[in-house]
């Protein structure tokens, strides 16, 4: 198969990242993590294989959430800090739905906080 047939490859586990709602890359971009600049340089992931951003969804379409054990895990870190972390990062989920298969221009993607701050 080309290279070009072959789709996103996650880095992680080296499966297909099928969905644009499984990507971390378009995750972490919508979300103000990922400067348009270097999006086509970034090695793709889905969003399950970073369980560091994962555990912050919550959103019940994502099940089973994932959960952290170690330093990294949300249940240690400040409950102000998850709470604002959840509401970013599931906002960043919805936005990718209603970006997949739309006619939005990917520069168009991010949140609106993050587009007024790249402006």
């Amino acid at each position: 198969m080309a290279k070009c047939e072959e789709g996103y490859l996650c880095e992680v586990c080296g499966g297909d990242v099928e969905a644009i709602t499984d990507s971390d890359l378009y995750l972490r971009y919508v979300i103000g993590e990922l400067d348009p600049e270097v999006l086509h340089t970034t090695r793709e992931r889905h969003v399950r294989c970073n369980p560091v951003l994962a555990q912050f969804i919550t959103d019940d379409s994502f099940q089973p959430p994932v959960v952290v054990e170690g330093t990294f895990d949300k249940r240690l870190l400040d409950p102000q800090y998850v709470r604002a972390r959840e509401t970013l990062v599931n906002r960043g989920l919805q936005r990718l739905r209603e970006v997949e298969g739309s006619e939005t221009a990917i520069i168009d993607y991010p949140l609106p906080e993050v587009l007024a701050a790249r402006r």
